[in-house]
């Protein structure tokens, strides 16, 4: 079976990338995160950031793949416990950097969403499930 254990996200600004991820109520783990690195403590797979620049060169030391700006195809995404959250955390992410690129909503699927980027264009949805 497989297991997905780490999401890394590459970012221009390690610094103000963490404290938004903090000011959004992720949980920084101080004992694993230094000045390269951001580590977050999250239920069942570790997230984390780190300079995108490195994290291509990691990818190929010889030949990184180019950085590169719009939507990736990819989305994370995480759930909340109440609709409230939902709306809470949606007020709260333009005061601290984020972009919301869909307005809260009721969806098709039984549930509450909107989705949002942060400071590097990642996308995100935040979610209540009914």
């Amino acid at each position: 079976m497989n297991k997905i254990t780490l999401v890394t996200l590459g970012v221009n600004d390690l610094a103000s990338s963490t404290r938004f991820y903090q000011q959004l109520g992720f949980d920084l783990n101080a004992k694993e995160s230094d000045d390269n690195i951001s580590i977050f403590n999250t239920d069942g797979t570790t997230f984390s950031l780190y300079p995108i620049h490195q994290l291509a060169a990691d990818v190929n030391v010889d030949d990184p793949p180019p950085v590169s700006t719009g939507f990736s195809g990819i989305a994370l995404a995480y759930n909340t416990s109440s609709k409230e959250s939902v709306d809470d955390l949606y007020a709260k992410l333009s005061a601290i950097g984020g972009n919301v690129v869909s307005p809260p909503s009721e969806v098709f699927w039984g549930g509450y969403h909107f989705y949002f980027t942060d400071l590097d264009g990642h996308y995100w949805e935040v979610a209540y499930v009914y």
